[in-house]
């Protein structure tokens, strides 16, 4: 069995592809990378045969229909056989260093029994063009190389969540939640990171820098043109996060702050895109999503209207909406996230 299986979904991937998995390959024969290459219409197919010819017991290569990035995990997941499960985005790339890093503290945990359903890493947004490097850590909130739960876990500021960038789960354990990531749709990576919270009885925190997200290009789905375009989809994985459980009957109680807290992220983004655009389409989208929360879960709704994103989200009249987009730019200043 390997150590640690890294899926790589790709689209269109001919010119980062390289990159990506050349920085993958320094992992050697503990890992297993799959290139999932979802119907593709560039070169991105022979250069991932090219990758499994050269190193047969390291990539496999899966060629399918255009499932969008889901449905590249998904078949991932499939074809996994190691005892990790990873996600790397086809234009991003890890850190050599820190990935010799990781696999060390994962083999220890293996080796002394201690296998973590959860292990936690630092990222670092690759921004194109810009000098400064933002990395986004865990420092203050998670125990550092030790076992943990949630019970251990401090508040999470809002800089903080567990992303999938972040994550690195416990393959057995994403099969035994039943994750299936919504396909053809964008925005479903917060899902892959959301569904499995339940069944994370144990995590590790290492305080390294290991997953570099790119971010700049004019396609991306994270470009603010870009996510309004596609503004219905981000609705449409809000109201699938939402319908996903009933957090109230979430037992842990710093589990159940945080999974409240996610939906509240989930509600803030489309909503601050909605706000910003202002048009009165745009502005009863905003509403439509607030009133289905409301009608699913009422207590959940108060819950997120009375926090610091929900009471952004929903200041009223013209002043309130630009508060609210005057916010969302400070934010994007001082994360370096756009």
């Amino acid at each position: 069995m390997k150590l640690l299986s890294v899926v790589v979904p790709c689209y269109n991937s001919e010119n980062y592809l390289d990159k990506c998995i050349q920085s993958l390959l320094a992992g050697g024969e503990e890992v297993e990378i799959i290139i999932v290459n979802d119907g593709s219409k560039d070169g991105t197919a022979a250069i991932a045969d090219k990758y499994r010819e050269s190193f047969p017991t390291i990539v496999k290569v899966v060629h399918q229909e255009n499932r969008g990035h889901g449905g590249a995990v998904n078949t991932g997941l499939r074809n996994a056989v190691g005892l990790y499960f990873k996600v790397v985005d086809s234009d991003d790339w890890v850190d050599k260093d820190a990935y010799e890093s990781v696999l060390s503290a994962l083999r220890y945990l293996v080796d002394r029994s201690q296998a973590v359903d959860l292990f936690i890493c630092n990222y670092v947004f690759e921004k194109h063009g810009a000098e400064h490097k933002k990395v986004m850590d865990y420092h203050g909130t998670l125990p550092v190389g030790e076992v943990f739960t949630w019970d251990d876990v401090k508040r999470i500021a809002q800089d903080q969540y567990i992303i999938m960038h972040s994550a690195i789960y416990r393959t057995q354990l994403l099969r035994d939640c039943g994750l299936e990531l919504p396909e053809r749709i964008f925005y479903e990576d917060i899902y892959f990171v959301y569904q499995p919270l339940p069944y994370v009885k144990s995590m590790y925190y290492l305080d390294v820098d290991f997953y570099r997200y790119f971010i700049g290009r004019k396609d991306q789905s994270v470009n603010d043109r870009i996510r309004l375009e596609r503004i219905d989809q981000q609705i449409k994985v809000t109201k699938h996060i939402i319908d996903t459980y009933d957090i109230q009957a979430i037992e842990n109680k710093h589990l159940r702050k945080y999974m409240i807290r996610l939906v509240g992220l989930m509600m803030a983004i489309p909503s601050v895109y909605l706000i910003q655009s202002g048009t009165d389409e745009h502005l009863e989208k905003k509403q439509e999503l607030w009133r289905y929360l409301e009608e699913k879960d009422r207590k959940l709704y108060r819950q997120i209207c009375l926090g610091v994103l929900g009471i952004g989200m929903n200041i009223p009249g013209e002043v309130g909406r630009k508060v609210t987009v005057a916010g969302y730019k400070l934010g994007q200043r001082i994360y370096g996230y756009s």
